[in-house]
C-alpha cells in the first residue's frame, strides 16, 4: 500500500497562483455579464441635513444615461439593523458621504459624467463632528463588538491605586484609520425577476452576505446567491455588505439589466467604514517587585448617529496581566460621521499599543526590564472569566524571541546608542488575539474520474486559506493534494463564517475535515467501488463548537523592534522587526508566516504613518486617496522576521490551529513606539508617530 505524504505543516504553495499570476483570476468587477449597465453614486456634500430637491434633467439628457435614482423611486428595503445599509430609502442625511442619488448609463464614464451634471439641493442642520472627552453624550454601551460587555469590574480598583507604593497615569489616542484593500469594492448585481438575485462582490463572507441581502429585499432564504471566486483583500471592510453593493442590487432592480458599481479609491474613505479612533486612559498600580495590583483601562470611541458601533478596545486587557483589582471601560460617542466598523484586529490592535505603551512605561519607572515586568504578571487562569487557556505560552515567546533578537545584554537607558546623526534603540511588546471558532459547513464528493470535489462557502481575501483548505482535505481522505478540488467563494454551498476575526481557517477547516472523514468512511464501507455518480457526504460543526468546553482561547505573540531615529529631524526608520508566536499548530508555514508579516507590516503603518485627518467642518477626512493617506511600503522595513512555537492545544479543532491573520498586527505599534523612546527618551503617545512629535521631543531634552 502507497503511504501518502502528509501536507498539512508542509510549505505548500498556492494552488490558485497559476490564475493569479497570468491574470485568469476572476475578481467581482471581472465577471463577464452580458447586457450590463453602470452605475455611479453620488455622495452627499452636507454632514447633516436632508435632500430637498433633485435636478436631474441635465443628466438624463445624456447620451447613454438610463436612469438616475434617489430616495423617491428605488425598491423599498425592509428594515435593518445596520442603518448605513437602507441606501436611498431616505432623504435625510447623517454624514457627509453618504449615498444620496445614483446614476444609472450604459459606460462607467457617461455614468460619472452624468452624475457631475445632477444638481441637488440640500437643507443644512448644525452638526458635532469632533471626538471631544467630557461630552455629555457619550455613554457606556451595555455591549461592544463580538457580545464582549462595554463595563467590567473586579475588586476595588481606586481604593488599589491609592494604596499602591507606584502607580502610572497616562493617556494614548490613536487617529481614524482607513482598510485601504488593493481591490475596491465592486458588484456586479444581475436580478432573475424579482425574486432571484446573483451578487458578483467582493465578499469576506459569501454565504452571510446573502443571508444579509435576501432579508434586506423580503426574499426568502437561498434566493441571493453571492459568487467570490478571488477577493483582493477585505481586512475587515468585505466581511459584511456595504453601501456599494446594496446600490447594486438596488440599481439592477430599477432598470432590469444587471448593473455593475465600483467604488474609487476616493469614494471608499466614506463608504465602506474606517477605525475609530480612540483616547484611552490606563492606570496601573504596582508593587515595586513590579507585580500588579490594579488595573484600569478606559477608552473612548466614536461612532455614527446611525448605529453605536463600539470596538472590543479593552478585552485584551482582561487576559493579558493578573491583578486583582481591575476596571476595563468602553465610552462612546456619536457624532454626524461615518460608520466605524472593522479593521484587522478591531479593538485589539489600538487597545494593546496603550497597555503594551503603559508597561513600557511601567518598567522604567520600577528600573526592570520589560520583559521580566510581563512574566511577573503572567495569570494561571483568565483574569476575568477564572476559566483555564487552553494553551498559554506568551512567556515561551518572551524568552525565545528575546533570544533571537539578541535583547540579552541591552542598557535599558534611553539615548545612549548613537550612530552618526541616528539614534539607535530597541522596544518589545507583547500580543494576543482571541482564538474564534463559529458553525460551519462543507461537502466532499468523491468524481467518478477519481479525483475530490470539496465545497465551502469560505473566502479566501489573499490570505491562502484554499491552498491551508486544500491541505487539510488530502490529509482526511489519505490521498495527493493534486487530486483534490477546492471549491469556494459561493453562499450556495451553506452556513459558513466570513474570513474576519481569525476564525476563517479554524472554523471552515474543521467543516471540511468532518465532511472528508465521513466521505472516507463512506468509501471504506464500500471498499473502493464507487457509485457511478460519485459519492458524496457533508460535514456540520454546528453541535461540534457548541459542545466544547469551557477554556480562554487565545494565540500569544511578542514583537521586537529596532529603530533610529534622526537626531536633528526627528525622522523614524525601522531597521527590524521580529515576532515570535504561540498560534497552535500551523498548517502551512508559508501562508501563515506572509500572513504575520504583513499584520506586522500593518502594525507598522500604523505606528508611523496613517492617520485620517478629520474635516470638523463636515466630519469626513480630508486626506481620502493613497497620496495623502500614508500606508507603510517593502522600503519602510530593512529585515521582518516572523517565527512560532510548536504549541500542541487539543481544545481547539481538529486541526489545532489558531488564526494568524490579526496577530501580527498585535503589539506592533508599541513595540516600535517603546523602541523609539528607548532610542530618544522621547515617549510618544499619540500615533501615527511623526517626525513633529518626535522633533518636538528631542528639542526640550
Amino acid at each position: 500500500m502507497t503511504t501518502i505524504q502528509r501536507t498539512v505543516g508542509a510549505e505548500v504553495a498556492r494552488v490558485e497562483g497559476r490564475e493569479k499570476v497570468t491574470g485568469t483570476a476572476l475578481y467581482a468587477y471581472e465577471y463577464p455579464v452580458p447586457d450590463a449597465l453602470y452605475a455611479w453614486a453620488i455622495q452627499s456634500t452636507i454632514p447633516r441635513g436632508r435632500v430637498r430637491a433633485l435636478d436631474t434633467g441635465a443628466a438624463l439628457a445624456l447620451p447613454g444615461v438610463v436612469a438616475v435614482l434617489d430616495s423617491h423611486n428605488v425598491f423599498r428595503l425592509r428594515p435593518t439593523d445596520a442603518p448605513e445599509l437602507a441606501v436611498l430609502q431616505s432623504p435625510d442625511i447623517a454624514h457627509r458621504g453618504q449615498v444620496v442619488a445614483a446614476v444609472v448609463a450604459d459606460t462607467y464614464e457617461t455614468a460619472r459624467q452624468a452624475a457631475a451634471a445632477v444638481r441637488i439641493e440640500y437643507d443644512v442642520d448644525d452638526h458635532d463632528s469632533e471626538l471631544m472627552d467630557g461630552d455629555p453624550r457619550i455613554f457606556v454601551p451595555e455591549t461592544v463588538n463580538g457580545g464582549h460587555p462595554g463595563h467590567m469590574e473586579k475588586g476595588d480598583v481606586e481604593a488599589a491605586l491609592a494604596a499602591a507604593p507606584v502607580v502610572l497615569d497616562v493617556t494614548y489616542t490613536t487617529p481614524p484609520e482607513h482598510t485601504s484593500t488593493m481591490e475596491p469594492h465592486a458588484t456586479i448585481a444581475v436580478w432573475d425577476g424579482d425574486d432571484s438575485l446573483t451578487l458578483y462582490n467582493g465578499d469576506q463572507g459569501p454565504w452571510m452576505t446573502a443571508d444579509r441581502l435576501a432579508a434586506m429585499f423580503g426574499l426568502p432564504e437561498g434566493a441571493v446567491r453571492v459568487v467570490a471566486d478571488h477577493t483582493g483583500g477585505g481586512f475587515g471592510s468585505k466581511a459584511v455588505p456595504r453601501p456599494p453593493t446594496v446600490l447594486a442590487a438596488l440599481a439592477a432592480r430599477a432598470v432590469g439589466r444587471p448593473v455593475k458599481v465600483a467604488a474609487t479609491r476616493q469614494q471608499m474613505f466614506t463608504m465602506v467604514s474606517y477605525r475609530t479612533p480612540t483616547l484611552q486612559r490606563i492606570r496601573l498600580g504596582a508593587e515595586r517587585t513590579g507585580k500588579l495590583t490594579a488595573i484600569w483601562h478606559d477608552a473612548l470611541q466614536q461612532s455614527s448617529t446611525l448605529t453605536p458601533y463600539c470596538e472590543q478596545t479593552v478585552t485584551p486587557t482582561r487576559v493579558m496581566y493578573a491583578a486583582r483589582h481591575r476596571r476595563t471601560v468602553h465610552r462612546l460617542a456619536q457624532l454626524d460621521v461615518p460608520t466605524p466598523s472593522w479593521m484587522r484586529a478591531p479593538g485589539e490592535a489600538p487597545g494593546m499599543f496603550a497597555l503594551e505603551s503603559a508597561m513600557d512605561e511601567l518598567a522604567v519607572e520600577l528600573g526592570m526590564d520589560p520583559i521580566e515586568l510581563r512574566v511577573a504578571n503572567e495569570p494561571s487562569v483568565d483574569p476575568e472569566t477564572g476559566h483555564p487557556f487552553s494553551s498559554r505560552n506568551l512567556v515561551a515567546c518572551l524568552r525565545e524571541g528575546a533570544a533571537r533578537f539578541g535583547w540579552a545584554g541591552r542598557d535599558p537607558a534611553p539615548g545612549r546608542r548613537r550612530e552618526g546623526d541616528w539614534l539607535v534603540g530597541t522596544g518589545m511588546a507583547a500580543g494576543n488575539y482571541p482564538a474564534l471558532t463559529r458553525p460551519s459547513t462543507a461537502t466532499a464528493r468523491a468524481e467518478p474520474a477519481g479525483g475530490f470535489t470539496v465545497r465551502i462557502a469560505a473566502s479566501d481575501i489573499g490570505t491562502g486559506a484554499r491552498t491551508a483548505l486544500t491541505q487539510v482535505a488530502a490529509d482526511e481522505l489519505g490521498v495527493e493534494i493534486d487530486r483534490v478540488t477546492l471549491d469556494i467563494g459561493r453562499s450556495a454551498y451553506g452556513q459558513a463564517p466570513w474570513a474576519g476575526g481569525s476564525m476563517g481557517l479554524s472554523s471552515w477547516g474543521w467543516a471540511v475535515a468532518k465532511a472528508c472523514r465521513a466521505l472516507a468512511k463512506r468509501l471504506d464501507e464500500l471498499s473502493g467501488a464507487l457509485p457511478p455518480g460519485g459519492l458524496e457526504a457533508q460535514g456540520d460543526t454546528t453541535e461540534d463548537v457548541e459542545a466544547r468546553g469551557q477554556f480562554s482561547r487565545h494565540a500569544f505573540g511578542a514583537q521586537f523592534a529596532e529603530v533610529r531615529v534622526d537626531a536633528v529631524t526627528g525622522q523614524v526608520r525601522v531597521d527590524r522587526l521580529l515576532g515570535m508566536f504561540a498560534a497552535g499548530r500551523i498548517i502551512n508555514p508559508r501562508t501563515a508566516g506572509s500572513q504575520l508579516r504583513g499584520g506586522m507590516c500593518m502594525g507598522l503603518s500604523a505606528a508611523l504613518y496613517e492617520n485620517l485627518e478629520t474635516d470638523p467642518r463636515f466630519g469626513d477626512f480630508a486626506n481620502h486617496d493613497l497620496a495623502t493617506y500614508h500606508i507603510a511600503a517593502h522600503a519602510d522595513v530593512r529585515d521582518v522576521q516572523a517565527h512560532w512555537l510548536e504549541e500542541d492545544d487539543d481544545e481547539l479543532n481538529p486541526m489545532g490551529s489558531k488564526g494568524v491573520g490579526e496577530l501580527g498586527i498585535v503589539g506592533t505599534a508599541a513595540a516600535i513606539a517603546n523602541a523609539v523612546y528607548h532610542a530618544t527618551g522621547v515617549r510618544v503617545r499619540d500615533l501615527p508617530i511623526t517626525v513633529e512629535r518626535v522633533r518636538a521631543g528631542l528639542s526640550t531634552r
